[in-house]
């Protein structure tokens, strides 16, 4: 597959600012990316560059910093290998073990996860999924419905149903994403995770006893309608996927708006989770 790169530099990004462009890179088709010496670099595939859509995005999201990009495409080479010689295993909580199946198997931890990494989201390496894994393994997940929105590879899902959960539907928009979980739910031994293409249209109207979902502030604002009208009382949300300062209090907000009561969150290095329980 040929691949084109964007080439960013600045000298006064933040580093919640490079997160923040790269969670909006990501939305408009840019699936990898690799730090340099004085910023970094971005990948889509070529087919699905759009120019004008990444102008946009940077006249929205540059404020406050200065940045220079350059735009090269990138010569053909086998991209999964790439990414595979990048993936390492990670441990959360000392007792989840987050692994690729060319890594060595660990039994001595008590909850393991493969993960085929495929440069999809959800490896477990980026800090809102390693809170929400680490949400999953303090609370309770047996016998209950669970929604995992915006699933990735599935890891979120993986856990839940390791944890005891009696169903899981993972639901994304990207049919990648929906392969992806399919193939990891094979390599975890799997059986009742329902992977379905869509976003909260192809939940309307269901019940669930605990909604996953690590997506960003803005799509979590659009959806948070349909989660609640989904959980059923008593059930728990997790949300993650946006900052602590510039995004808690705004969906704190909008869940009270909701009946949905802020219980408790997490941070790390300034992204964010949070649970919150359906009245």
């Amino acid at each position: 597959m040929k691949y084109t790169a964007v080439h960013f530099v600045s000298s006064d990004i933040q580093d919640w600012q490079k997160d923040l462009l790269i969670a909006e890179l990501g939305e408009i088709g840019f699936d990898s990316f690799e730090d340099s010496e004085k910023g970094f670099s971005a990948y889509v595939p070529s087919a699905n560059f759009d120019v004008q859509a990444l102008e946009t995005l940077l006249l929205r999201e540059v404020d406050g910093y200065h940045l220079d990009y350059e735009i090269q495409d990138v010569e053909e080479q086998n991209w999964n290998a790439l990414w595979e010689s990048n993936f390492n295993p990670i441990v959360v909580d000392d007792c989840c073990y987050v692994r690729a199946t060319f890594h060595e198997a660990k039994p001595e931890y008590t909850y393991e996860i493969v993960i085929d990494p495929k440069m999809s989201f959800g490896t477990g390496h980026h800090q809102t999924t390693s809170m929400m894994l680490s949400y999953i393994l303090e609370n309770d997940f047996e016998g209950k419905k669970v929604l995992d929105m915006g699933c990735g590879t599935g890891i979120l899902a993986i856990l839940a149903s390791q944890k005891g959960a009696s169903s899981v539907l993972a639901v994304d928009y990207d049919s990648v994403c929906i392969d992806s979980v399919k193939e990891n739910c094979e390599l975890n031994n799997i059986s009742n995770i329902e992977s379905r293409l869509g976003s909260k249209e192809a939940i309307a109207g269901m019940a669930f006893d605990t909604i996953l979902a690590n997506i960003n502030r803005n799509i979590l604002l659009d959806q948070m309608a349909t989660y609640a009208a989904d959980l059923k009382k008593g059930g728990e949300l997790y949300i993650s996927g946006f900052y602590v300062e510039e995004d808690l209090p705004i969906l704190k907000q909008c869940c009270e708006e909701h009946a949905l009561a802020y219980e408790s969150h997490k941070v790390l290095d300034n992204w964010c989770a949070a649970k919150f329980i359906k009245q």
